[in-house]
């Protein structure tokens, strides 16, 4: 055996990391990351706790500040923190709950009954990430103040600075996110903010919610106040569909301190929109208070059906994908011990929350089907309907599925396969006409890279049943190419490529070509997305030449900005690039396929419900909501998170 060498491991190896220092080293542990979702974690971390002050019924107005400096400012009028001494730190309580990692009241003490902020980090962790922090509470005719600086430390002990009324309470959190931990960005995004604010209010309502930002020119400021909750939530997400009962229906209960509210509303789509919230906290995995209601709304809707003979006794039941079949829900449980697991830690996992999400909804629905007769056959009748279709989808299904090696699959000499069967290193580009596609043979990497050639627009999916897409030719090649499969058979793990790459053209017909790509990736392979797996090739839109130099630009404001850095008498020649189909397999590959050169842009889905509104609005069946979409966000489309 060779000799290796040795380093040794002593004890002055072993690190301690005291107070905030922990947070700082490893600030992906507590809030995520340091990008941009990270930097906005900062603010839901204090709105949080005061979420928790209005949960526990002391809180009623909560206000948002984006300040000119991009610092934040949140102010509410709850009970205010304690300012007293905390007997086990000998520090004030101040002072313990922003620097002390795990302090807080909710561990059960007795000072919140519900919370969202369960883990005590919350507000330490800001402070420690933070170029400065200040805090101001408003109790007992006294403006209690203490200011933070460097990452948590305090500047000096908290102290009276004012006097106030003698009736205001609350706490006031400002602080600028440290820009040596964020170094991606250190700006808040009003849209995100608006968008999460929005949410909270919705899933307490009462609770007034106000954002502003003092940066532009003028004052940008938005209210929110739900008194109607999750009912209008519900109207929100149905406002750019066809809903098939006029009324929301609403459920409410409580049992053994866990409460449940439930609104619903079918429309005229084709995909359901359930989405599920603990303690405000969204849970994107689902979890045990979501299966209680998707359990109890399969089984009465059978019953009722078969009770009023619109399902024959020999009759398959309907299935949950049946019944859920253009349902708009939202599910809200609040919890004292939440408990929670899955991949990303957003699935509620409390055994008893089933029952009792179960209980509370077929109570409520039952009745609801027994009063309202009319719009309980218009539901069943959807879901009948849904059925049909599911049955031809299966079979159109079949059609689909692979029968091994793509070389025996019909698929009518479109799809050129690459050799490599490891996924991780495969990639299948999915390509506008049959003459990029033609390019993209010739210049691709046979080893690793597939090429599919879509002839023209693919079928929208957003405007058709799953039976319909299913017999589409385009789409069923998609399907068998990825492997996946799709609905209850879908498995991600059995994905062909590592990445799936939209190559169109960079004008309006490219864009519409992706768009209804996007569309069909995001209904039936949502969890691709998800993943990180799609991109949109970046082809230049135009090329520059200056001596022996060739430089590819993907925008005109790029194109200015390298022209400007050129001395004023170099000698350029700037040629508009033509279509990818127009393109000789050199120029494609190096300025699109190569992947040592080419610009690829990832899809992500920041937000499934903005992704879902969004893509009804644009692909939908009603025309006045896109009118209006394209007209307010075409001049923003860079910032769209599809």
């Amino acid at each position: 055996m060779s000799e290796i060498a040795k380093q040794e491991y002593t004890d002055s190896d072993i690190q301690v990391l005291e107070g905030l220092e922990a947070v700082r080293k490893r600030p992906g542990m507590y809030i995520g990351s340091t990008s941009e979702r990270g930097l906005h974690h900062l603010v839901w971390e204090i709105v949080d706790n005061a979420v928790d002050e209005a949960l526990a019924g002391y809180c009623d107005d909560i206000e948002v500040i984006i300040e000119k400096d991009n610092s934040i400012t949140v102010k509410d009028d709850g009970r205010g923190m304690p300012t007293g001494m905390n007997a086990k730190t000998g520090l004030s309580t101040i002072e313990t709950i922003f620097t002390v990692l795990h302090a807080g009241g909710k561990f059960g003490g007795g000072g919140y009954k519900v919370s969202g902020g369960l883990h005590g980090v919350g507000a330490s962790v800001v402070n420690a990430l933070s170029k400065w922090l200040e805090v101001y509470v408003y109790q007992h005719g006294e403006v209690h103040f203490q200011r933070f600086e460097n990452g948590g430390k305090p500047v000096e002990p908290m102290k009276v600075i004012d006097k106030c009324d003698e009736n205001r309470t609350g706490t006031t959190v400002k602080f600028k996110p440290d820009d040596t931990i964020f170094t991606e960005t250190t700006e808040y995004k009003y849209s995100i903010l608006y968008e999460r604010l929005q949410e909270i209010a919705f899933l307490n309502k009462g609770l007034r919610i106000i954002l502003s930002d003092t940066r532009g020119s003028e004052l940008k400021r938005d209210e929110f106040i739900y008194n109607g909750g999750i009912i209008e939530y519900v109207r929100l997400l149905n406002k750019t569909k066809t809903p098939i009962h006029e009324d929301v229906v609403y459920f409410e209960g409580e049992e053994d301190g866990i409460s449940i509210e439930i609104a619903m509303q079918y429309n005229n789509s084709y995909s359901p929109s359930i989405y599920s919230y603990t303690n405000n906290i969204k849970t994107h995995e689902g979890g045990t208070h979501e299966d209680g209601v998707k359990r109890a709304l399969t089984r009465i809707i059978n019953n009722y059906a078969k009770n009023n003979k619109m399902i024959k006794d020999n009759d398959d039941p309907l299935s949950g994908d049946d019944v859920r079949e253009g349902l708009t829900m939202i599910i809200s449980c609040k919890h004292p011990d939440p408990q929670f697991e899955g991949q990303t830690k957003t699935k509620l996992g409390n055994a008893e929350v089933r029952k009792i999400a179960d209980d509370v909804f077929s109570t409520g629905f039952e009745r609801y089907l027994m009063e309202n007769p009319t719009d309980a056959k218009e539901i069943i009748d959807k879901c009948l309907t849904a059925a049909r279709a599911r049955i031809a989808a299966k079979k159109a299904r079949e059609i689909a599925h692979r029968k091994g090696d793509l070389d025996v699959v019909p698929f009518g000499g479109k799809l050129q396969d690459c050799k490599e069967k490891d996924p991780s290193i495969c990639e299948i580009f999915l390509v506008e006409g049959d003459s990029a596609g033609g390019s993209a043979l010739k210049c691709r990497d046979s080893m690793t890279q597939a090429i599919l050639p879509l002839k023209g627009k693919i079928l929208n999916v957003e405007k058709a049943r799953l039976d319909k897409a299913l017999s589409n030719d385009e789409i069923r090649t998609i399907i068998t190419a990825f492997g996946t499969g799709i609905g209850d058979e879908f498995d991600l793990n059995k994905l062909r490529y590592d990445k799936i790459i939209i190559m169109t053209d960079a004008d309006v017909d490219g864009d519409h070509i992706r768009v209804l790509l996007l569309t069909l990736f995001y209904r039936f392979f949502r969890p691709i997305v998800e993943a990180g797996h799609v991109y949109a090739a970046q082809p230049p839109l135009f090329c520059i030449k200056h001596g022996k130099t060739i430089k590819y630009v993907l925008t005109e404001e790029e194109k200015n900005e390298y022209l400007s850095k050129l001395p004023e008498n170099t000698k350029k020649e700037i040629t508009r690039m033509k279509g990818l189909g127009e393109m000789d397999p050199h120029e494609l590959d190096e300025t699109t396929m190569n992947i040592n050169t080419r610009v690829l842009k990832k899809i992500t889905v920041a937000d499934a419900m903005s992704a879902d509104a969004a893509f009804s609005k644009i692909m939908g069946e009603e025309v006045e909501p896109r009118r209006k979409f394209i007209e307010e966000k075409a001049p923003y489309a860079q910032d769209l998170d599809i």
